[in-house]
């Protein structure tokens, strides 16, 4: 008789069905629910909106060849994400919202299979052979010592699948992930934290099954597709080896004689990154080699500061602050305290690893994650940030769910539930701040006064939501931190829109001596300049900013602008047109392309110019007027008195609609 095959241990550790999965879906979407209509903030102009290649996805080398210098730049998966969204939704914020909370609920499903497995192999080990029972033959006390500590560190299995859903619920709902899932930028985070957690998903699933040849190639795939969106999954081959090592092999050399093939395979995806960087070369704005101004050890002092927030903000998160500027620690002495910290929380971490090597590896995802950020490499454009905490959050998360675990059944679910419904709640009170624009940089001013890049954000805020008066006291406050070309361009049109262009034009062409060489800054200048009429010295600036930055919609419309009023309308159609080849949507085009036509006395093209501008923008009184001027000069004066009256619903002070208005009910018909 054939003996029966016996059954391998389950790997699941409790909790088979799909409700954790559904639990872990819902409750995620509920807490980020308000965080779908929150607008573009910060490096999402650069990387999204004013990004080329997203704008079609074919040829692919387009979407996967990001711009120099944005946030995107040699990271071109997360690129190719931003095109699919473009190409089903265009600009609309919704799409990318509800791409950024799938990713993150992806991330935490994978992170729960991950804990999950992990916990049971914890408590019934494949892989390797089982320890003899303490006190057998030829056993030393250090290895029954191991054996007994390796089943503490661990709850029982039965409750392994619990702790598990509690912790990816706790990582989840944790209101530290909030810039990493609400800022549709920090998708280099969470789709690097995604495949970063599959690439160990699937790797566990291969030692379980050591005759798939399935479950390796997907650990690699994982592996080498997270290398192309963010350079911190360098760190996973790493941690992989490490965690071979502590959970299955119980050595580095079995891990190393069992799966060199494998292991050596992870670690080859890193000439992924390597490539991406030398590609990109030392333009990245966000990159592995930015920062060169900042020196390593000034660099290095800082984050000794920076990991004590972040192991502070990962028990107690509060305040969140979504921008800490690119201020850098000068001296040992202001850092003496949280350095010591950093030194003994290190030194602990690598005694665990040799004493305690489950517990140590809490400690080494912690820091291994975050040392191509938070060692001595510079990325001066974000000396701290919270957003890099989103892997390493799990350690934290992870050691705080063993702890209540071990309070008694009943103590540990009040305890438990009670953790994860305050995280939620902070997670959505933390959503409403990104309501807009102005919210969110008012609340980063008040907890980071002395930040210029705050105080120019929010002036910027300010100014787009018409509030000029408002934004000039923040952008001055930024100028007084640190004098810029961005600031003194921003200034330049707030005084310009509050009609004060002499002050104006000193401030643009302050910008321009600072930076020559700035796009905005000489379309600042030019901006200016045709406010005050001078416009022959406009077109030489605007031209300029359009040949720097060829790829800018807005440089060009004012420019046809400009162009037009200068009687040169063969050149304004040309700076027009190319503006909507850019911008399909861009109403303002629209309205000056119309006003070229006028002009022309092609009044067919004007008006149809006209009626896609208000199509685009239901509030756009200037082009509702000229759309009735325009029915006006073609004799139908009955088709202009609707786009005269929404003019001046929209603005009731348009004297030249209300005048003309007048006329035509008078029965004038149109007065030129």
């Amino acid at each position: 008789m054939t003996p029966a095959a016996a059954k391998s241990p389950t790997r699941s550790g409790g909790l088979r069905s799909p409700w954790p999965s559904v639990i872990i879906v819902a409750v995620g979407a509920a807490a980020y629910a308000n965080s779908l209509r929150a607008p573009f903030l910060f490096d999402d102009f650069s990387s999204i909106q004013d990004n080329p290649t997203i704008r079609q996805l074919w040829p692919l080398s387009g979407p996967l060849s990001p711009p120099e210098g944005s946030g995107v730049d040699g990271r071109p998966l997360v690129n190719l994400s931003y095109a699919l969204n473009h190409a089903v939704g265009g600009f609309e914020v919704l799409g990318y919202h509800l791409a950024n909370l799938a990713i993150h609920l992806l991330a935490a499903l994978a992170l729960f299979g991950v804990v999950r497995r992990t916990l049971a192999q914890i408590e019934n080990p494949v892989g390797r052979v089982a320890p003899r029972p303490p006190g057998g033959p030829g056993v030393s006390p250090e290895r029954i010592g191991e054996a007994r500590r390796s089943r503490s560190d661990a709850p029982d299995q039965r409750n392994a699948g619990w702790v598990a859903l509690a912790v990816a619920l706790g990582w989840m709902l944790h209101p530290l992930q909030t810039e990493s899932v609400t800022c549709v930028m920090q998708r280099t985070e969470s789709l690097m934290g995604l495949l970063f957690l599959a690439t160990f998903y699937a790797f566990i699933r291969a030692l379980e099954n050591p005759a798939s040849r399935g479950w390796p190639l997907a650990a690699v795939a994982f592996c080498l597709l997270g290398m192309t969106t963010k350079e911190v999954m360098v760190t996973a081959p790493v941690l992989l080896f490490l965690f071979d090592r502590t959970f299955f092999a119980g050595s580095f050399a079995a891990a190393w004689k069992q799966r060199r093939g494998l292991h050596l395979a992870l670690a080859a995806t890193t000439l992924m990154v390597l490539w991406l960087v030398w590609k990109s070369g030392a333009s990245r704005g966000n990159g592995v080699m930015a920062g060169a101004t900042v020196s390593s050890w000034d660099y290095l002092l800082t984050q000794a500061k920076a990991l004590v927030l972040y192991a502070r903000l990962a028990l107690w998160p509060h305040p969140l602050v979504v921008d800490y500027g690119t201020g850098v620690v000068k001296s040992l002495g202001e850092v003496l305290l949280p350095g010591l910290a950093v030194v003994t929380a290190l030194g602990l971490t690598g005694y665990a690893l040799w004493r305690r090597p489950k517990v140590g590896f809490l400690g080494a995802w912690f820091f291994v994650i975050l040392a191509p950020s938070s060692s001595v490499v510079p990325l001066a454009t974000q000396t701290m940030a919270e957003h890099r905490m989103y892997l390493p959050l799990a350690a934290v998360v992870v050691a705080l769910a063993l702890v209540i675990s071990r309070l008694g059944s009943r103590t540990a679910v009040i305890a438990g539930v009670a953790v994860i419904a305050a995280y939620g709640g902070m997670t959505a009170w933390r959503n409403h701040d990104y309501r807009s624009p102005v919210a969110i940089w008012e609340q980063t001013v008040r907890y980071q006064p002395g930040n210029e890049r705050a105080h120019n954000n929010l002036g910027q805020a300010l100014y787009q939501a018409g509030r000029f008066q408002e934004a000039i006291p923040e952008l001055l406050a930024a100028l007084a931190i640190q004098p810029s070309v961005e600031v003194h361009g921003l200034l330049s049109l707030t005084l310009a829109a509050l009609d004060r262009p002499q002050e104006a034009l000193v401030h643009s062409r302050e910008a321009v001596r600072l930076n020559p060489n700035s796009a905005p800054a000489r379309s600042s200048l030019g901006r200016v300049l045709s406010d005050l009429g001078l416009l022959e010295e406009a077109a030489p600036q605007l031209s300029e900013a359009a040949r720097l930055a060829p790829d800018l919609a807005d440089v060009r419309v004012s420019l046809g602008l400009v162009l037009a009023r200068l009687d040169r309308l063969a050149e304004a159609t040309v700076q027009l047109q190319a503006a909507l080849k850019m911008e399909p949507d861009n109403a303002e085009a629209y309205c000056n392309l119309g006003s070229v036509f006028f002009q022309m006395r092609n009044l067919d093209e004007a008006a149809r110019h006209y009626e896609r501008a208000v199509q685009l923008n239901p509030a756009y009184a200037e082009a509702f007027y000229n759309l009735g001027l325009t029915r006006a000069e073609q004799g139908r004066p009955a088709d202009a008195v609707r786009p005269l009256q929404r003019a001046l619903e929209i603005q009731p002070n348009l004297q030249p609609a209300r005048d003309l208005l007048a006329s035509l009910q008078a029965g004038n018909g149109a007065k030129r």
